[in-house]
């Protein structure tokens, strides 16, 4: 296990991207992580709601072991620009659906529109992939529910084959 997972915070947003709006959730994700000890926010992006954009980002900070985790916010709706899911589904090695199944679960004990999300957790390498929603407060809601099981499911992914198989 390490001693400080390594966190990249990704904002999918044509407005943000462009500087006609502020990024309010990719600084929630920052701000939650900024007290807990065991995790290091290394980088903060944004980038257009672009499939192929978005796809090449992850895949390059998975690649480079530059990063245990990645935290996506935003373009996991239904409008025709989100594509977070897909961008995130196309560099996928493996899927984890219950964090994602996990995470609407505790958004429909708040609003019906948690059905609404489209959003994925996926494995390539060794580096986690979480699509979080684009409003700040969903953001905030699902972090408090996921951040206690994130040390666990990634000092796991951290393990080597052999270790692994002590856990099956």
């Amino acid at each position: 296990m390490r001693e400080k997972y390594r966190v990249a915070v990704l904002t999918a947003s044509d407005r943000s991207a462009a500087g006609l709006r502020e990024d309010v959730s990719g600084p929630t994700i920052v701000n939650a992580f900024a007290s807990i000890p065991c995790f290091t926010v290394v980088a903060q992006i944004i980038l257009p709601d672009d499939q192929a954009g978005l796809s090449a980002k992850m895949q390059q900070l998975c690649d480079s072991g530059a990063v245990d985790l990645i935290l996506t916010t935003g373009g996991t709706g239904l409008a025709p620009r989100d594509q977070m899911p897909e961008a995130t589904l196309a560099i996928a090695q493996r899927l984890v659906p219950g964090i994602a199944e996990a995470l609407r679960y505790n958004s429909l004990q708040i609003t019906k529109r948690g059905m609404l999300s489209r959003g994925v957790a996926v494995i390539r390498n060794q580096t986690l992939i979480i699509n979080l929603p684009g409003s700040p407060k969903a953001v905030k809601e699902s972090l408090d529910y996921l951040v206690d099981q994130l040390p666990h499911a990634l000092g796991l992914l951290q393990e080597g084959p052999a270790e692994n198989q002590q856990h099956e």
